[in-house]
């Protein structure tokens, strides 16, 4: 793949899966009536408590805590990751990616219009051509669930997070944007939490919890690793792997699986992000 660091793309495949996986605990938990709102302040909580040993955080960092743009980037992930463990509570795994699939082109061109990054023809028909197979999975109209508006949500903040992750990764070091965005989210969502305890811990609460927390913030983190040398325009459809995941991870974990035009759509999804990548090897 010419012009591309061949482990950082394996490094943004990797983040997409482990995110998948964490997203699967949590639909595990949302599904036995655990709120989403719990379910995010635990992503957010336990893994700020699991990474900050190894954060290296000094006296000389904890400005950054208060720097708006970082607040804002927090508040984008807080609000993407409650909008889509909304999602998982009704909706099938691989359609919810699906429709989270609206991430790309919302990084895409938000890149280009906020950071001033090129965009190119083909590049941005691809993109559009990807957005079709997204309305084919959500099949908007009056047809369409709460849920999936809930994923369209979901994939609209999490493009804003790529957008905001792009600008900010030459001005702090990876450990300390994860740190923030994890300390910061947890305070956010406590009060909300606080209301939110399960009466009873349901089957497979200690292992699905952590695992939400787990796979969620390495998969960013890794993401915010590699948004220091590729471009959000290579970074984009390399998300699209993700639907491999969801479809394979929904299939083995909640025997679901998309009906006819939703299959046909995560098709077109994937092949739109998989021709992107081979045009952003070239150079184009």
């Amino acid at each position: 793949m010419p012009g591309l660091s061949l482990s950082h793309v394996a490094m943004v495949v990797a983040a997409m899966f482990l995110i998948v996986f964490g997203d699967t605990a949590g639909k595990v938990l949302t599904q036995q009536d655990v709120s989403p709102i719990f379910v995010a302040w635990g992503r957010f909580a336990l893994a700020c408590l699991m990474l900050a040993p190894i954060t290296g955080l000094t006296r000389a960092d904890l400005p950054a805590f208060t720097d708006w743009r970082l607040l804002l980037r927090t508040g984008l992930i807080v609000a993407g990751i409650c909008a889509i463990l909304t999602a998982l509570r009704t909706e099938p795994i691989a359609n919810v990616f699906g429709a989270f699939f609206i991430s790309p082109v919302v990084a895409y061109f938000g890149s280009a219009l906020l950071l001033g990054e090129r965009i190119s023809t083909a590049r941005s028909v691809l993109l559009l051509i990807g957005f079709g197979g997204v309305m084919m999975v959500v099949q908007p109209g009056f047809g369409m669930s709460l849920g999936m508006g809930f994923a369209l949500l979901a994939g609209a903040c999490h493009g804003g997070y790529v957008v905001a992750t792009r600008w900010m990764a030459g001005a702090y070091r990876p450990r300390l944007l994860l740190l923030s965005q994890l300390a910061i989210g947890a305070v956010v969502l406590s009060p909300l939490a606080l209301t939110a305890i399960p009466e009873t811990l349901p089957q497979g609460f200690l292992w699905a919890f952590p695992l939400s927390a787990f796979g969620s913030a390495m998969g960013n983190y890794l993401l915010v690793i590699a948004s220091r040398v590729l471009p959000t325009g290579v970074i984009a459809p390399l998300i699209y792997s993700q639907i491999v995941a969801a479809m394979l991870v929904g299939l083995a974990v909640f025997g679901d699986w998309p009906d006819g035009l939703a299959l046909t759509g995560l098709v077109v999804i994937l092949a739109s992000g998989l021709a992107g990548l081979r045009l952003a090897g070239r150079g184009g």
